[in-house]
């Protein structure tokens, strides 16, 4: 067939032309579709000509006739979370997530559902859970990956030993092939033309050259296609990687789910322990046989005794019914078995299968931060033979000088693991396939395949001959040709394919680091090495969420790719490439990077939510401050960006300027030059500042008290001078600790609007200025009532002034007010309010802060009930800016309005930022109040405070 790639990467007009007058869906063949769409969550790259976003089969069918007719490579794509490959290509990318989502029929009577491709299997999920029924398999990708894709590597999850493989669950699938024509599959029927004499001509290879085991992904399920299995051509073209054809419409078989679930977690001497024990609860017919050891683990949650741990989950009729069964498996296992659990408490059991789900990103980053890739993600082995493999796995590492921490399906024998190769050198490239010719052959000694889940994409395709010999891969190859004579269905995947050591995504990354403001710590001051960060995971494109989960509002509001913290990533990672044959050639000054971080909300949610801990709230602050080095910036950044100077300016005219304010035509007229949103309405200043108030409260000549009777509070730009009244409260609950609360000082600042406008020079001498003023104070502990606040001096602090000792020993002592009242008066009685919350858990508090101390507090004060995840929407100057009121609103929209509306009679509502308040107010007609406001008006409904004693220690 023609070559995908047009001459210099250029883009064919003929196509372009005729796909936009076929085709009703979006044609995209612009550097932002084409950057988004360059990597999978694999260690490969490869740069398409553009993206067809199909609405129909119609269109899906238009796209592979004009694709064949000018001789263009086509590659169906999901939620792009492949992890061999195959989900990037050079020709023309199908995006099937963002129209075919419709679950076209379910049917509880025959337990099968139809759906299209681009349907997230949690959807499908939620749609056949009221009638007591699910999909079976469930890959940790189960919030964003699609039905389409898991067809493609036929995907398996947790839950294979009891329901299997996708392809054990697909019952007839609807196929569109390379050229337009529609193939239907199901049992018995005949599949393109050639194919029923090809399997005739090779029954014997057929019957004897595929290994026996769970969990065989690898190449093509020809065996499917023997007469004795069906023949089942829906089952062979499972795990086909795009290589075959599209799914436009799949019939699936559901299964009953359990109406109770129990979890047995045991825990083992070491992993080999753990490997071998797995088979022997099979016979009691668990829902998993997961297991993962104590290097992927940062941090115990509730885990057993044990350096590894198997998770076993059961089912049944009720509670009791599941419990028993757990307790069933325990006590089989008790003699190799080191200590164990059943856990019957669902949010128990949740916090503990995220530790699981999370290991596809959390295993990407060393216990010492280095960096680990897939590759050798999912090799699969018949499970008796799990532990000698581990053992020799292992010390395969060894021999090469590697890491890994495996972890995965134990009871189906396949073990997921991510290697610390050096993918960025020659060397290192090397050695990554020398191990991986090494690791074939292991696998192969031991009965296993080279894919247990993932498939083999790039990654694995190349060394298929060592499974299966020269003659089955080459039967492969013309099995593919029957379905794609002309080749243009993702080429270069399964078969025929490229070298596992090319096109690797960090070739074209700079090889040395890029002049950055930003310390980034955990990345050994490399920009780079904080964009490779993201491996592609997608767990920001999870559309729905609950919980305390931040991450990410912006792609929750608009479902576009170039909206998620992944594709921002990608984004800048093509930035980065630039003229070394990256997407994106203008550098700091691109406009498509500038357009996808416009609608980043710098929640910061990222930096907790997300598995590898991508940080896009500082990744922004960075590019906007090159962005716009030495040129004008918009209107709200001036506006927005220098508030704190523009408040004390307009402090002592407070009374006039909020009247002004109240004047619509002049509050108009502002906002247009100010580049505020015409929606927003002005926030009131305040008549009297905090600290004015606090220092006439206690007057001059006071006597402070010595040592920890002393109260240091930091005088945030929110509280000084938009909401005393929280810094009033505040006081009034320290001083019934028995302390006195002092200013930290006059004129401090943390930085933090300046930082989100990423005017990062600025930033360091206002944060300069700041340490200057503190002096002595330092070291100290500071309460900071503001979450944003507190946020960039734990974080943005230290990392902007790395080299200033002053700015880390002002951020260790940052405490929030639930932090200090714990650490500092812990036998101190909050007053007993008892009543329900609800509200906002502000986004930076979640992300960097921590919330336990304040969950803790508000349970001592009988405060009853959950505040919500996910962001207020306004995050500071985001919602104030022109063009963003839209999004602002639907991230309110997501979590937080429909819980304050749901909210029962006298629930208080809770917000301790000021923009979450604001936007409630604004949106909601709520007044919501930050907690050390709810904490003082029950001290004042109850006995006297405890005054606090002058000791003569000293003049205020």
């Amino acid at each position: 067939m023609a070559s995908g790639n047009a001459p210099n990467g250029g883009t064919p007009d003929a196509l372009v032309r005729e796909l936009r007058a076929s085709v009703r869906g979006e044609v995209a063949f612009d550097a932002t579709a084409r950057a988004l769409t360059t990597m999978d969550a694999s260690n490969y790259r490869r740069v398409p000509l553009g993206v067809v976003t199909p609405r129909d089969a119609d269109d899906v069918a238009a796209t592979l006739a004009a694709c064949r007719a000018h001789g263009v490579p086509v590659v169906p794509r999901g939620g792009g979370t492949s992890i061999a490959g195959q989900a990037t290509g050079t020709g023309v990318v199908l995006d099937l997530t963002r129209h075919l989502r419709s679950i076209v029929e379910l049917d509880p009577a025959s337990r099968t559902a139809v759906v299209q491709p681009g349907v997230v299997l949690d959807d499908l999920r939620a749609a056949a859970a009221p009638h007591g029924l699910t999909f079976g398999p469930d890959p940790s990708t189960h919030s964003r990956c699609t039905i389409g894709g898991m067809i493609g590597n036929n995907s398996c999850g947790s839950h294979s030993v009891a329901w299997g493989t996708t392809a054990d669950n697909v019952h007839a699938l609807t196929v569109a092939r390379y050229g337009g024509d529609t193939l239907r599959l199901e049992r018995g029927a005949e599949g393109p033309a050639g194919l029923r004499e090809l399997v005739a001509g090779h029954l014997a290879l057929l019957r004897t050259g595929f290994p026996g085991l769970p969990r065989r992904i690898s190449g093509y399920a020809l065996d499917a296609l023997l007469p004795e299995n069906g023949p089942d051509p829906a089952r062979a073209f499972c795990g086909s990687e795009g290589t075959l054809g599209v799914v436009t419409e799949a019939t699936l078989r559901l299964v009953e789910a359990p109406a109770a679930r129990a979890l047995a977690v045991l825990g083992y001497a070491d992993e080999s322990a753990a490997a071998e024990a797995a088979p022997g609860l099979l016979p009691f017919h668990p829902l998993t046989v997961e297991g993962m050891a104590a290097d992927l683990v940062r941090e115990p949650a509730g885990l057993p005794r044990g350096a590894a741990w198997l998770f076993a989950e059961t089912g049944g009729a009720t509670p009791a019914e599941a419990r028993a069964h757990a307790e069933r498996l325990v006590r089989a296992a008790s003699a190799d078995a080191v200590d164990a659990a059943v856990v019957t408490d669902p949010a128990g059991q949740r916090a503990l299968w995220r530790i699981r789900e999370d290991a596809a990103g959390t295993a990407t980053r060393m216990p010492d931060s280095s960096e680990a890739w897939p590759g050798w993600e999912d090799c699969a082995v018949p499970p008796a033979r799990l532990g000698p493999y581990l053992r020799d796995f292992r010390a395969l590492l060894t021999e090469h000088g590697l890491r890994g921490t495996p972890y995965g399906h134990f009871g189906d024998g396949c073990i997921h693991v991510r290697i610390d190769f050096d993918l960025l050198t020659g060397p290192g490239v090397a050695r990554f396939r020398r191990f991986s010719e090494d690791l074939a052959s292991l696998v192969v000694a031991h009965g296993g395949s080279l894919s247990g889940e993932h498939g083999d994409g790039q990654a694995r395709a190349e060394l298929l001959p060592r499974m299966y010999g020269d003659e089955l891969v080459a039967l492969f190859g013309r099995f593919k040709d029957l379905w794609d004579p002309d080749g243009g269905m993702n080429p270069g995947i399964l078969t025929r394919p490229a070298r596992l050591d090319e096109n690797l995504r960090f070739e074209v990354l700079p090889k040395k680091p890029v002049d950055v403001e930003f310390g980034y710590p955990h990345d050994g001051g490399d920009f780079s090495a904080a964009v490779r960060r993201c491996v592609g995971v997608a767990k920001c494109r999870t559309e729905q969420t609950s919980g305390p989960s931040v991450m990410c509002p912006s792609f929750r509001a608009t479902g576009e790719e170039a909206h998620s913290t992944r594709g921002r990533a990608r984004l800048l990672h093509e930035m980065l490439a630039g003229e070394a044959g990256g997407v994106i050639t203008d550098g700091w000054r691109s406009t498509e990077v500038r357009d996808a971080l416009d609608l980043c909300l710098s929640c910061k949610g990222c930096r907790s939510d997300c598995p590898v801990g991508v940080d896009m709230a500082t990744y922004k602050a960075e590019f906007l401050h090159h962005h716009y080095r030495g040129r004008l910036r918009p209107a709200a950044h001036y506006a927005m960006g220098w508030l704190p100077r523009w408040l004390r300016l307009a402090s002592p005219f407070a009374g006039a300027l909020n009247a002004l304010a109240r004047v619509r035509p002049l509050a108009a007229l502002a906002g247009r030059v100010s580049g505020i949103a015409p929606e927003r309405g002005i926030p009131v200043l305040a008549r009297e500042r905090f600290t004015r108030w606090l220092n006439r409260r206690w007057g001059k000549g006071t006597f402070i008290l010595s040592g920890d009777r002393t109260a240091t509070l930091w005088p945030d730009t929110f509280t000084e001078h938009l909401s005393p009244e929280v810094g009033r409260a505040a006081v009034r609950v320290l001083e019934a600790t028995g302390r006195q609360v002092l200013p930290a000082g006059r004129g401090l600042c943390c930085g933090l609007t300046y930082v989100s406008t990423g005017q990062l020079t600025r930033a360091r001498t206002v944060m300069r200025r700041t340490l200057e003023r503190l002096g002595g104070m330092l070291g100290t502990p500071v309460i900071v009532l503001e979450p944003s606040c507190a946020a960039t001096l734990r974080t943005d602090l230290p990392e902007l002034l790395p080299d200033d000792p002053r700015a880390a020993e002002l951020a260790a002592s940052v405490r929030t007010l639930a932090e200090y009242l714990e650490e500092y008066a812990p036998d101190w009685e909050p007053p007993r309010l008892d009543r329900q919350v609800t509200g906002q858990t502000h986004c930076h508090q979640h992300a960097v802060l921590g919330d336990a101390a304040d969950r803790r507090l508000r349970e001592r004060a009988g405060l009853s009930g959950e505040l919500t995840g996910g962001c207020c929407g306004l995050a500071g100057n985001f919602g104030f800016e022109r063009g963003h009121w839209e999004v602002s609103v639907a991230c309110a929209e997501d979590q937080l309005l429909p819980a304050v509306r749901q909210a029962p009679p006298g629930t208080e509502i809770l917000a301790d930022g000021f923009s979450c308040r604001t936007q409630l107010a604004q949106l909601g007609g709520v007044r919501a109040r930050h907690l050390a406001e709810v904490l003082a008006e029950g001290l004042d409904a109850g006995a006297p405070p405890q005054a606090p004693r002058c000791s003569g220690a000293g003049a205020a």
